[in-house]
């Protein structure tokens, strides 16, 4: 889990995930990365908004759709935008992971990508499940009336 004490260089968050789901558990993942991306994602060139996550056979968690554009200052060695890269968590959070995510509903999601002080590259995921329509309306209704509270 995201530690508070711990400092944060770079810090991306997918601000859509809480509207569309609720979250029912987060952990913190590290990211196998290639060549330059490390330096695209220091430079904030991420998109996370459509990020999910998925097993694969050998019981290894991978995230799809997350878009690291290629360096600004890279060779004919840049890496591919859109490939797939392999999360690594332990044993014990990927059958969490994969015994939950079976109930039927429930999706692994990106919340936010950091890199630390000691410059690994991390993701946030959760598990969490879609919102229906009256549901973000209702949300949307609370965050309004707080913030009118606040105000006054």
């Amino acid at each position: 889990m995201a530690k508070d004490d711990k400092p944060v260089i770079i810090n991306i968050k997918n601000r859509r995930a809480s509207h569309e789901y609720t979250f029912l558990a987060k952990y913190d993942a590290g990211v196998m990365l290639q060549g330059t991306e490390i330096k695209s994602i220091r430079e904030g060139n991420v998109n996370l908004t459509d990020g999910y996550c998925l097993f694969h056979t050998d019981g290894s968690l991978w995230i799809h759709s997350i878009r690291i554009a290629p360096y600004s200052l890279g060779t004919y060695n840049n890496h591919d935008a859109m490939r797939e890269r392999k999360l690594l968590l332990n044993k014990r959070e990927l059958k969490q992971l994969a015994g939950k995510s079976v109930d039927q509903g429930l999706t692994i999601i990106p919340l936010r990508l950091f890199v630390t002080d000691r410059g690994f590259a991390k993701i946030e995921i959760a598990l969490a499940q879609g919102k229906k329509l009256f549901d973000k309306r209702n949300d949307l209704k609370e965050k309004a009336q707080k913030r009118d509270m606040e105000r006054m």
